[in-house]
């Protein structure tokens, strides 16, 4: 005799009560046992499991969300995806996250405050387990929105003293001053900052690089170039030439990220400019490739998916009802000293 198929919702889902049916076990039970908690006996969990399995099911999460008022989705927002910083960042998150049964949920804010809000206001409606938010650069309507949601919430790639905020980075700005100290260290005097996107990390990066040459008395503000657009290896060649031809004896360039540095290498190359001899050449992130470069290139090396991780795990704490200390994670960075210096 053929087993009867269950008998299904409107929708035609298969449901819990289903699963706790085939299991013999209460739908409390089972639905305990399918979130994974630990006051399920391992047997029952089995039970369970293998139920589940034979019947198909897939929880419904917004019938979950509603049993429980909160969601297990935790929406991470980042500035782009084809930054390869941002895509470790979200690797590491994902890593953390999906084995305790929450699923990250990415947003792409394209550096604009305008369109975080607009993704905060329809990720917040859906009540999400946690936030996780790239920077502290939003407008006033999302702080507001964050803050009364009263959903927990992690900073990622920035750093603030408020002890109410939680977050995990490192010191853009100290960062920026360190490589340009170890230019200056080189004996560079001529330095020069190319920068693109100008996001705040960008900017801070920048004021890292001006408050080393004013210790140093080397400051010129003829020898920055900032410019908004995207950031990318053409862009690179086009601000080390540009730099070049207006300013004959600049001596160095620290490039606010790698693909520009190594678009300012390439462009070494075809201009016939020695490098590190007649100019040295500093990125930032210690990006796929650079080390491969001709010469090797020096960086700032970012702990990007150390950062993931302890972001991840500073939310989940906060999603236990923890309070985790400290509140701010400075996970530091490291300089990459190759031959481009």
């Amino acid at each position: 005799m053929e087993r009867a198929e269950p008998k299904r919702r409107s929708s035609g889902r298969i449901t819990l009560n289903e699963v706790a049916r085939l299991a013999a076990v209460s739908p409390i039970t089972a639905s305990r046992a399918l979130r994974g908690e630990r006051s399920v006996a391992p047997d029952l969990v089995a039970r369970v499991q293998r139920a589940a399995q034979q019947l198909g099911y897939v929880p419904d999460p917004a019938a979950r969300a509603l049993a429980s008022q909160r969601s297990s989705l935790v929406p991470v927002l980042v500035p782009l995806l084809s930054n390869a910083l941002f895509v470790d960042v979200l690797d590491a998150v994902h890593r953390t996250l999906q084995p305790q049964g929450f699923q990250p949920l990415i947003g792409v804010t394209h550096y604009r405050p305008d369109e975080e809000e607009q993704l905060l206001r329809t990720y917040l409606a859906q009540r999400p387990a946690g936030l996780l938010l790239t920077g502290f650069d939003r407008t006033d309507a999302a702080r507001q929105m964050v803050a009364a949601s009263g959903v927990p919430c992690v900073h990622l790639m920035e750093l603030s003293p408020a002890p109410d905020v939680y977050c995990v980075g490192f010191s853009q700005q100290d960062a920026g001053h360190a490589i340009t100290a170890h230019l200056v260290a080189r004996g560079r005097r001529r330095i020069a900052f190319a920068a693109a996107q100008l996001d705040p990390r960008t900017l801070q990066r920048a004021e890292g690089y001006r408050r080393c040459l004013r210790e140093h008395g080397l400051y010129d503000p003829k020898l920055e170039r900032l410019v908004p657009e995207p950031s990318s290896m053409r862009l690179g060649g086009e601000l080390f030439a540009e730099l070049l031809r207006a300013h004959p004896d600049c001596d160095a360039i620290f490039f606010n990220n790698d693909d520009l540095a190594q678009g300012g290498l390439l462009a070494a190359l075809r201009l016939g400019v020695a490098v590190p001899q007649q100019v040295a050449v500093a990125g930032f992130n210690d990006l796929a490739g650079s080390d491969q470069m001709l010469p090797p290139l020096t960086t700032v090396h970012t702990p990007r998916k150390a950062v993931g991780e302890a972001s991840a795990q500073m939310l989940l704490a906060l999603m236990r009802g923890e309070s985790p200390q400290p509140s701010s994670r400075d996970l530091g960075f490291e300089l990459r000293v190759r031959g481009s210096t």
